[in-house]
C-alpha cells in the first residue's frame, strides 16, 4: 500500500533532520573533544614550564645526579606537584639528561606498573632525545589499561639543557574534561529534533491539507458534481493552485451546462422538423389532407427538409471548425471583392424584401490574410442574419476600414436590433432558436460558427452600437497587396 504524500514528506523530513543532527552532533563533539584535549595538554605544559623553571634554579650535581633545593623551592615544587595531581590526576617527574636519577617523584608512583612501563619505554628515550634538542614534547602512549598522555618540558641550567620535567596522566582524566558536556549536548539535540519534527508536521499538514481538499473536490467532479469548490488555504502557491482549480471547476461547470443545453437544443431542433414531416406525410397517406391541398403541404414538407438539411450542415461545419487540428488555410485576398461576391449570391433574397445595400469601403481594394472559404462562411452568416431581421424596404450597410495592421469589417441592418438581455448570449449555440424570440427564423448556430472561425484565426467578432438595428464587426489581419500577374499587364497594354 502506497503511503500518502503527507507521510512521505514527514518521513523524508525527519530522516533529513536526524541525519543533519547526527552529523552536526558528531562534528561538534569531535571539535569539542579535541579542543578540550588541547586545552588540558596546554595547561599541563604550562605547569611543566613552571616546574622546569624551578628545577633550573636549583643546584645540580652531575656526579650524584641530584638537585639541591632550599626549603622554599622544595615546598613550592611539592605544592605544584600536588596541585597537578589534584586537578589533572597527573604525576610529575624531574629527570636528568640521561633519563636516570629520579630527582623528584612521588613514591607512590613506584607502585604504578603503567607509569614504570611508560618510563622504561622506547617512547621515553625518543622523547628525551627531542627534549635535549630544546623541543617540548606531547606524547600519547597506549597501555593495557588505556592511553597515557605525556608532556615533557626541557629544564636548563647554565644555558644548557640538563633534563626534562615529565608530566603524565591517564586518558580518563583528559576525557573527563569533555565527556561532561555530552549529556547536555545530547539533551539539547533531542529537544531541537522534537521541536523541528513538530514544526515539520504542522507545516506539512498545512501544505498537504489544501491538496487533500482539492483531491476530494476532483473526485466529486469526476462523479459529475461541478459545483464543488476547493478552499483557498495554505501558502501562496497552494492558494494560487486552489484559485486555478476553482477557475477550472467553473469552466467545466459552464462546459457541462453548455453540453447539456447543446444536446437538448439539437434534439429539439431535429425533432421539430421530423415531427412536422412525419405528421404531414401520415395525413396525406391517411387521406386526411385532400388531394387538391396536398401540393401546399408538400411544400411545407420540402421547407422542413431544407431546414433540417441546413441544421445538419451547420452542425457539421461547427464540428469541423472546432477540431484541434483544424488550421485555417491562409491566403491573401481582397475582402471587399469577397463581400461583393457574397452579396451577389443573396440577390434573390435582397430583391424579395427590396433591401437597399450600401457599401462603404474606406480602402479599395483591401487585402487581408485569412482562410478565404471560412471568411466567406462568416460573411454569409452575417448577411443572412441581416436580411432576415431587416424590415421590408430596409437597408443593410457593409463596410471595411484599416487601422495599422488590422482590417475591420462591419455588417449592419436597420431591423429590430438586439435586446439588452440577449446581448451577452448572442454568440451562444442555439440561443437564437430558443431564447431570442425569432419565430423559427434560424438555427442559432450562425453566430457561434462565426465566432469559432475568427477565434481560430486569432481574431474577434463583437456587436457594436448602432442607431437602429444590429451591427456586427469582426477583425482580420491585414495582407500585402498581391503583385500584378504578367497576363494582366499584357491585357492592359
Amino acid at each position: 500500500m502506497k503511503r500518502s504524500m503527507f507521510a512521505r514528506l514527514v518521513t523524508v523530513s525527519i530522516v533529513i533532520i536526524l541525519t543533519f543532527a547526527t552529523v552536526l552532533l558528531g562534528v561538534f563533539y569531535s571539535y569539542s573533544r579535541q579542543n578540550a584535549i588541547n586545552r588540558s595538554v596546554n595547561q599541563l605544559k604550562s605547569q611543566g614550564r613552571d616546574l622546569a623553571y624551578l628545577a633550573g634554579t636549583a643546584q645540580y650535581d652531575v656526579l650524584t645526579g641530584t638537585l639541591g633545593y632550599n626549603s622554599v623551592t622544595r615546598k613550592y615544587i611539592e605544592w605544584k606537584a600536588q596541585n597537578l595531581y589534584n586537578q589533572f590526576n597527573a604525576y610529575c617527574i624531574v629527570i636528568d639528561r640521561w633519563g636516570k636519577g629520579l630527582v623528584y617523584i612521588d613514591r607512590s608512583l613506584l607502585n604504578d606498573e603503567d607509569i614504570i612501563a611508560t618510563l622504561n619505554s622506547t617512547e621515553l628515550v625518543e622523547t628525551m632525545n627531542a627534549v635535549l634538542q630544546g623541543q617540548e614534547v606531547e606524547l600519547q602512549t597506549s597501555t593495557e589499561n588505556g592511553t597515557m598522555f605525556t608532556v615533557a618540558i626541557p629544564w636548563m641550567q647554565s644555558d644548557r639543557i640538563q633534563g626534562a620535567v615529565v608530566i603524565q596522566t591517564a586518558s580518563q582524566t583528559i576525557r573527563a574534561a569533555y565527556t561532561g558536556m555530552l549529556i547536555p549536548l545530547l539533551a539539547a539535540t533531542v529537544i531541537a529534533i522534537i521541536v523541528a519534527v513538530l514544526l515539520i508536521f504542522l507545516l506539512t499538514r498545512q501544505i498537504v491539507r489544501p491538496l487533500t481538499q482539492m483531491e476530494l473536490s476532483a473526485n466529486a467532479m469526476a462523479e459529475g458534481n461541478f459545483s464543488i469548490r476547493a478552499q483557498e488555504l495554505g501558502s501562496r502557491e497552494t492558494r494560487s493552485l486552489a484559485r486555478s482549480f476553482n477557475g477550472m471547476a467553473v469552466q467545466l461547470e459552464e462546459l457541462e451546462t453548455s453540453r447539456r443545453d447543446f444536446v437538448a437544443n439539437v434534439s429539439h431542433e431535429l425533432r421539430s422538423p421530423i415531427t412536422s414531416i412525419q405528421g404531414y406525410m401520415q395525413s396525406m397517406l391517411d387521406g386526411t389532407i385532400r388531394p387538391e391541398d396536398q401540393p401546399r403541404y408538400m411544400q411545407v414538407v420540402l421547407d422542413e427538409t431544407r431546414r433540417l438539411s441546413k441544421l445538419i450542415s451547420s452542425l457539421l461545419n461547427l464540428s469541423r471548425i472546432e477540431r484541434e487540428d483544424a488550421v485555417p488555410a491562409y491566403t491573401v485576398f481582397d475582402i471587399n471583392e469577397l463581400t461583393r461576391r457574397v452579396l451577389i449570391t443573396k440577390l434573390t433574397q435582397i430583391e424579395e424584401k427590396e433591401i437597399e445595400i450600401i457599401a462603404d469601403f474606406e480602402t479599395d481594394p483591401c487585402f487581408v490574410r485569412a482562410d478565404n472559404d471560412q471568411i466567406t462562411q462568416v460573411l454569409v452568416n452575417l448577411l443572412d442574419n441581416a436580411i432576415k431581421f431587416s424590415f421590408e424596404r430596409g437597408k443593410i450597410t457593409v463596410s471595411s476600414r484599416v487601422e495599422k495592421q488590422t482590417v475591420f469589417v462591419r455588417v449592419a441592418d436597420d431591423g429590430e436590433g438586439i435586446l439588452p438581455e440577449d446581448a451577452a448570449h448572442i454568440f451562444d449555440r442555439f440561443y437564437t432558436a430558443d431564447k431570442a424570440h425569432t419565430g423559427g427564423k434560424g438555427t442559432g448556430l450562425g453566430l457561434a460558427i462565426c465566432k469559432r472561425i475568427l477565434e481560430k484565426h486569432g481574431q474577434k467578432i463583437y456587436t457594436v452600437a448602432s442607431p437602429a438595428g444590429a451591427a456586427f464587426e469582426f477583425t482580420l489581419e491585414k495582407g500585402e497587396a498581391l503583385p500584378a500577374s504578367p497576363t494582366a499587364e499584357q491585357d492592359e497594354a
